[in-house]
């Protein structure tokens, strides 16, 4: 586990050298972050029905571990995805088809159909997101920004990866819709914005997961 707070370029350093130097495959990082969130939350005593909203990139990814894992203890969870199965790529698209094809419902979410999953998400005892991660730069629009919306509507224990989508990782920064959460898990290190106000208001509590990188 690494110090912190650090910026979104060092973030992306750390992984780069972790990969590239070390050889510690992406997707190995991406298990470990999935299987300690769903870990850590039965060990908090957070249960009940899960769903999960989950993007495209590497934060989606964890989101699909994380389902699997926490399918695997017992507990019911959904995916909802904001974007297409097939839009996937890496280590998200391996992630995703693992969970599929371990029976997880994965819902693809879309303008049309949104709507739709209000009960879903209304009848959820913990809401994940899983939607950006540090890597966003502008802010949420269109889609997303419903999405987004969605989550906070329904006033549930909500759980963000890495960070809260919406957020600036490095200047506290709220530059758009962005996640209200109970509870952020900070991987391997807490950045800037977990720190930083306004964007660490919107973050009830932050816990720092070690996801097996090297000091």
């Amino acid at each position: 586990m690494n110090p912190g707070p650090i910026s979104r370029d060092i973030s992306r350093k750390i992984d780069d050298v972790a990969i590239n130097d070390f050889g510690i495959p992406g997707i190995v990082l991406m298990e470990n972050a999935g299987r300690q969130a769903a870990e850590l939350l039965i060990r908090l005593g957070i249960q009940g029905t899960v769903t999960i909203a989950s993007g495209i990139g590497n934060n989606g990814g964890d989101g699909f571990v994380m389902a699997r894992h926490l399918s695997n203890l017992g507990t019911n969870v959904t995916v909802l995805l904001a974007a297409l199965i097939t839009e996937l790529k890496g280590d998200a698209k391996t992630n995703a088809l693992s969970a599929k094809n371990l029976g997880i419902p994965i819902q693809e979410l879309n303008n049309q159909n949104i709507n739709k999953f209000d009960h879903k998400l209304s009848h959820s005892d913990l809401i994940v997101d899983a939607l950006l991660g540090t890597g966003l730069s502008k802010p949420a629009s269109c889609f997303m920004e419903t999405v987004i919306n969605k989550i906070n509507q329904h006033k549930k224990f909500t759980v963000s990866i890495d960070i809260n989508s919406g957020i600036d990782t490095d200047s506290g920064m709220l530059i758009g819709p962005h996640v209200f959460s109970d509870l952020t898990f900070a991987l391997d290190s807490m950045k800037k914005s977990h720190l930083l106000h306004p964007a660490a208001s919107v973050m009830k509590k932050v816990e720092l997961l070690d996801i097996g990188l090297p000091n």
